[in-house]
């Protein structure tokens, strides 16, 4: 398995410290998914629930997408994998493309990478979020937490899938 992360320093900057976890997060996730083929990305972890690795990709950069581009800058783009499914971005994965998810995933980040170097951490999103204001602080934090989550659904559907394990 590659694993690319760098590790976040132990001495930094807030903005410094919320970048590097959030991207150290962004690549765990890649880490998890490395080396698989189509059909271990879509492996479904357990019935009842739909959880795949696949769906996490693709829930990841919708979430990228809601939080970087909606809420902070209030950009008018359509959001990813809508269908009359709220859960379209986790449930069909049955004959979604991995490279299109992975590709879209990376370019959602590279757009969030940009617009949070662009403001301050105190600045307000141009748009609410279920009514409230968020700050751009609020959404990095939140972000850190969304993607530690679901790495640990991604390292327990790796391991379920070949065995590895690791951080």
């Amino acid at each position: 398995m590659i694993d690319n992360r760098v590790d976040p320093p132990f001495i930094g900057d807030e903005r410094a410290m919320l970048n590097n976890f959030l991207d150290w997060h962004r690549e765990t996730l890649a880490v998890k998914c490395a080396g698989l083929s189509h059909e271990q990305l879509r492996e479904r972890s357990a019935p009842p629930s739909p959880l795949s690795l696949l769906g996490l990709v693709r829930h990841m950069a919708h979430v990228e997408r809601v939080w970087f581009r909606h809420v902070l800058n209030d950009e008018d783009v359509p959001l990813l994998y809508k269908t009359d499914d709220p859960d379209a971005d986790l449930n069909d994965v049955d004959t979604a493309s991995a490279e299109e998810a992975f590709a879209t995933w990376r370019a959602e980040i590279e757009h969030a990478r940009k617009l949070s170097a662009e403001v301050s951490l105190d600045a307000i999103g141009k748009r609410k979020r279920h009514g409230e204001d968020c700050s751009h602080r609020w959404i990095l934090v939140h972000m850190i937490e969304e993607y530690a989550r679901h790495n640990g659904h991604a390292d327990l559907l790796r391991e379920r899938i070949d065995g590895v394990t690791g951080e």
